[in-house]
């Protein structure tokens, strides 16, 4: 094989690219959500119910903000469906256990969708506890 030569890329490297790509978006998410006056608590919080990419508040509002990068904003917002809004709202739930200090917070889930040469579209209130 020539070292010029382009072959398809392989599962892990796919996967090795698409993590990539969610980690750029994640910053970009996040950077955003500053610009809008929000304090970013914790970026890929995990426990054993669910993941949320970000936590961050703004005055006495927490947000739970699912990060997603696909081809195009209907894309990336189709790629939220009901088992991972009910996985990042559970986390919330383990979130706010662990830091009770924001239990009296108003809770809101927001979206921010990532495209290639676009600016992130920040979706507040992107979807209700179900």
């Amino acid at each position: 094989s020539r070292p010029n030569e382009c072959r398809p890329m392989n599962r892990t490297t796919r996967r090795q690219a698409a993590e990539r790509r969610g980690h750029r978006a994640e910053q970009h998410a996040a950077l955003l959500l500053r610009l809008k006056g929000f304090r970013v608590l914790a970026r890929r919080y995990r426990c054993r119910v669910g993941e949320i990419d970000i936590v961050a508040r703004r005055a006495r509002l927490l947000v739970a903000v699912e990060v997603k990068a696909r081809a195009d904003f209907d894309a990336a917002a189709h790629a939220i469906d009901r088992r991972q809004r009910t996985r990042i709202i559970r986390a919330t739930d383990h979130f706010l256990a662990a830091n009770p200090s924001y239990s009296d917070y108003q809770i809101r889930f927001d979206a921010i969708l990532v495209a290639p040469g676009k600016l992130p579209r920040h979706i507040p209130d992107a979807w209700r506890i179900e």
